[in-house]
């Protein structure tokens, strides 16, 4: 089985670029099977999920050309009807949450999709319900059949107004995807308003659609007959800016984090800093220095700081892994409060066994103790439960002392591009087992 095998408790120096966003890329390679002209996809991530979805348009028939590294061509001249036969489809629906993604498209350009409960991250429940409500209110028809598949039929969609039940991003996407192509005009109410969110519609605009409300969370959208081709950069991944963040403090080193689209960072900076990290923003880069201690901020009132994701503009879910384990090596406690999904703080027990002082209250709130670097988190050998898990054991382990071997490496690769390369260049004692 293949591992990550760790050295830790040594400073790393030098300069790190982000790869392109993974959830932005997901929804924008989705949305290339809304045309039949050619899309050229620049800075995209080579990471398993987004191959994987690439993999599985080119099972839809999708022509997929990679002009260069980071950057593909895709033409979606005609959709093959039998799909969902095929075993290969069915495999690689299992292995992604992006999967769901072509929902939206399928039904506004053919009239019919038939998708599979998609795999990804186990991390609590996450159903498909808002994605249907959504779908069924344009006018689709949902039919459940033998072994996980989801058909639905939609010959001619209507707009109309959309009331969501959950801000959820890929439901926003898949919403807005099929209304470009709906008669008349969809008003989504409480649609999701992440970065990844305003570039797809950015790029949909580009290709002919009508979409406005960009960034709020009341977007417009005015159907039209048919949409053509364009070119579209992907944005900077703010979760790996965070994790390098994280990563820099957690062991002591000087590292320069370049070209990170600041203005699409949101609070992520401001989070950072309330756990005491020191970074300086230079044009578009972000640069940390090397930092013996940092001090956790507590509330004006004096009371403990509680830091808890929340849909955009709030703290990102993602992240909320990277700021638990910085602050076990802080000065101070803090609360953390995971509210999106009850399974994502089930790796704290790992962290546990490295000597952090961490109290899990429940599936939700952890309470962490920084220890202010009285001693070093100890290598051990463990296994990744998802991907931002997994990036923040293996950050764990860059800043423990000793030896650390993690399993279950497909997790993180399935989120970070040749991270043991890139992290070998700024100095980090790991190799790929």
């Amino acid at each position: 089985m293949s591992n990550f095998e760790i050295i830790g408790g040594k400073s790393l120096s030098g300069t790190i670029s982000p790869q392109g966003s993974k959830n932005e890329a997901l929804q924008i390679i989705s949305a290339c099977l809304l045309t039949t002209e050619k899309i050229e996809l620049k800075n995209v991530p080579e990471i398993t999920d987004v191959l994987n979805l690439i993999k599985l348009l080119k099972i839809l028939g999708v022509k997929v050309t990679r002009k260069k590294a980071n950057n593909f061509i895709f033409e979606a001249k005609k959709i093959d009807k039998n799909y969902v036969k095929k075993e290969k489809f069915k495999k690689l629906s299992s292995k992604i949450r992006g999967s769901i993604m072509i929902m939206g498209p399928l039904i506004a350009r053919e009239g019919q999709v038939n998708v599979l409960t998609p795999g990804g991250d186990k991390i609590g429940r996450r159903p498909l319900d808002t994605h249907f409500k959504g779908l069924e209110n344009l006018g689709a028809k949902i039919k459940i059949k033998k072994n996980n598949i989801y058909q639905l039929i939609g010959k001619s969609l209507i707009g109309k107004k959309i009331l969501l039940e959950e801000a959820s991003v890929t439901a926003t996407a898949n919403i807005i995807m099929a209304a470009t192509l709906a008669k008349g005009i969809t008003e989504i109410y409480n649609a999701a308003c992440e970065p990844y969110i305003q570039q797809l519609c950015k790029m949909l605009n580009k290709m002919g659609a009508k979409i406005s409300g960009i960034g709020t969370n009341l977007i417009k959208i005015t159907g039209v007959k048919k949409l053509h081709g364009t070119s579209h950069k992907i944005l900077p991944d703010m979760i790996e800016i965070g994790s390098w963040i994280g990563l820099a403090v957690m062991t002591q080193s000087n590292l320069t984090i370049k070209n990170c689209s600041i203005d699409n960072l949101g609070i992520i900076l401001n989070t950072f800093q309330k756990l005491g990290v020191k970074l300086k923003v230079k044009d578009d880069d972000i640069i940390i220095k090397k930092q013996k201690t940092h001090e956790i901020k507590t509330f004006m009132n004096g009371s403990i700081l509680t830091i808890s994701d929340a849909p955009w503009p709030g703290f990102t879910p993602d992240l909320i892994s990277i700021i638990l384990v910085l602050a076990t090596q802080a000065k101070g406690s803090i609360l953390i409060h995971q509210k999106m999904f009850e399974s994502r703080l089930f790796f704290v027990d790992k962290l546990i066994d490295m000597g952090a002082k961490i109290i899990l209250c429940d599936p939700h709130r952890a309470t962490v103790v920084g220890i202010n670097r009285k001693y070093s988190l100890k290598g051990t050998t463990m296994s990744s439960p998802d991907i931002r898990a997994g990036i923040a054991l293996l950050i764990a382990a860059l800043s423990a002392k000793g030896k650390s071997v993690i399993y279950n490496i497909n997790q993180i690769d399935r989120g970070y591009e040749k991270i043991v390369e890139r992290l070998q260049k700024i100095g980090a004692n790991i190799k790929r087992n």
